[in-house]
């Protein structure tokens, strides 16, 4: 990957509109407990419900990107792997390792700013990151996808894991 691909020579400030853009995707930065706290907040059947449709979203939007990431440099599953390992880093969702095998996408995750805002919880939270798993095995399984979290820092396990299945 050349240093244009990262997401940090990418951005885009804009002073004037208190924006920061990587083409046409807009981002900001949200601290971590405040985020996590909404969630905290909710009863635990609209807790749920609220981390899958963040998780849907997070599909969809990065979904979007990933597909122009794609489309602009024509890479492969292979090269774009370690594209979202660095952007997740250089956005602040902690140390991705996505392995790609025969038919197969599995990540974990060591400082996930969603465990480590959440913890302790009973149950995973890292559904952004289970999101944008699922956009990812959709591309590299070449068809839909769903991220499962089956281990969460936010629990007391060492890293977030999460295993895939074709929907």
């Amino acid at each position: 990957m050349t240093d244009e691909n990262r997401f940090i020579a990418r951005a885009q400030w804009n002073a004037a509109e208190g924006s920061w853009t990587d083409g046409p995707a807009r981002y900001l930065m949200l601290r971590a407990d405040t985020l996590m706290g909404m969630f905290r907040r909710l009863p635990p059947e609209a807790r749920q419900s609220a981390l899958d449709a963040i998780a849907a979203a997070t599909v969809e939007a990065g979904g979007k990107s990933l597909r122009r990431y794609c489309d602009a440099a024509g890479l492969t599953a292979a090269e774009l792997a370690p594209m979202i390992e660095r952007t997740a880093a250089e956005l602040g969702w902690g140390r991705l390792e996505i392995a790609l095998g025969e038919g197969t996408v599995a990540m974990s995750v060591r400082h996930s700013p969603f465990a480590a805002a959440a913890a302790p919880t009973d149950g995973p939270v890292c559904a952004p990151l289970a999101g944008i798993l699922s956009a990812f095995a959709a591309i590299a399984l070449g068809g839909p996808a769903r991220a499962r979290e089956i281990a969460c820092a936010a629990t007391g396990n060492e890293c977030c894991r999460f295993e895939v299945e074709r929907v």
